[in-house]
């Protein structure tokens, strides 16, 4: 099956936003939870779990350090790959496409919203870089916490430069769901050469 629309796009994001918010509402652990791949440019690849925000016509929203390695493979190769498998719902949904970054603005609204511990973490963390031990990193926290007002000359904690958002727009959106005898379904919608938004089957 080979099909283009222009609302095949409207209905892979209906089709995503049905299973996260069932996922949500229900007793899955983590229903955010979204496996993030990057890679570098000579193809090495990494992969960990984030959290997703927000997801919608534009893309799909998560926030991290930008001079973590996940940030310094962005920063060199923007291209990026989402996995989300819900267990409960015998779903997974894999997604591919371009990342770039969030408005300053967009990711200074979502760092005030955080919890201030979360908020003195993204100062305090050297993402990525090794560390001596976790205590150290507690250290560091405390000390922040005790000097915030002197060192940010507010009670409140600003969004650090090197941490915000990410999106990353999608180019292909892929439902897979068991079957027996592993004859898994697998529905692909993609962006093809022309632009255009198609739907097909694959093999499992």
């Amino acid at each position: 099956m080979d099909e283009s629309s222009p609302d095949r796009f409207a209905e892979a994001m209906a089709r995503f936003s049905a299973y996260w918010n069932e996922a949500r509402a229900g007793d899955t652990w983590e229903p955010d939870a979204m496996t993030l791949a990057t890679a570098t440019l000579d193809g090495r690849v990494s992969a960990r779990v984030v959290l997703l925000k927000q997801a919608g016509a534009a893309g799909f929203v998560f926030y991290t350090n930008y001079e973590s390695r996940k940030g310094r493979e962005l920063a060199a190769n923007p291209y990026a790959a989402l996995c989300f498998f819900w267990p409960r719902l015998r779903c997974q949904v894999r997604v591919e496409g371009r990342v770039e970054r969030l408005p300053e603005a967009d990711s200074d609204a979502y760092f005030a919203g955080r919890e201030r511990l979360a908020q003195l973490g993204a100062w305090a963390s050297k993402q990525s870089q090794p560390l001596e031990s976790p205590e150290e990193l507690e250290q560091r926290v405390t000390e922040l916490d005790a000097q915030a007002e002197r060192v940010f000359a507010s009670s409140s904690i600003p969004r650090p430069a090197h941490w915000g958002g990410y999106r990353l727009v999608a180019e292909a959106i892929e439902f897979w769901m068991p079957g027996q005898g592993r004859l898994n379904r697998r529905e692909l919608y993609r962006r093809n050469a022309g632009g255009e938004w198609e739907y097909l089957y694959l093999n499992p």
